[in-house]
C-alpha cells in the first residue's frame, strides 16, 4: 500500500501547540524541583564525624573487615591494646582521637 505524501509528512517539523508547551513546561519544572531537592538533601543529610571514633581496616578471611568505635568503645580498644597484629594502624587512630594506645603485652 502505497502513503500518500509520505515525504512530505515526515519531512515537516512537528508543530508545537499551546497544551504540548505547557505539558514541557510543567514537567521540567517538576524535573527541576526534583533536582533541587535532591541537592538539598545531599548537602544537609548525613552525621557530622566525631572526633572521639576510631576506624581500623585489615585483610580478613573472606576480604577486607572494618573495626569502628566510638566513644567509651574506643577508649577501652586503645587502653586494651586490641588488635595486636594491627598495633601501628591503632596507635594512629587512637593518638588521632584524642586517646591513649597501649599495645597488648
Amino acid at each position: 500500500m502505497v502513503m500518500q505524501e509520505q515525504a512530505k509528512r515526515l519531512s515537516t517539523p512537528l508543530r508545537w501547540g499551546r497544551r504540548e508547551k505547557t505539558a514541557m513546561g510543567i514537567f521540567g519544572a517538576i524535573v527541576a524541583a526534583a533536582v533541587i531537592a535532591l541537592v538539598v538533601f545531599a548537602v544537609s543529610s548525613g552525621a557530622p564525624a566525631r572526633a572521639d571514633c576510631i576506624t581500623v581496616t585489615f585483610a580478613n578471611t573472606l576480604g577486607g573487615s572494618e573495626a569502628k568505635a566510638c566513644g567509651q568503645k574506643a577508649r577501652t580498644l586503645c587502653s586494651t591494646g586490641a588488635y595486636p597484629h594491627l598495633a601501628d594502624q591503632m596507635r594512629t587512630q587512637c593518638t588521632d582521637a584524642g586517646f591513649v594506645y597501649r599495645p597488648a603485652r
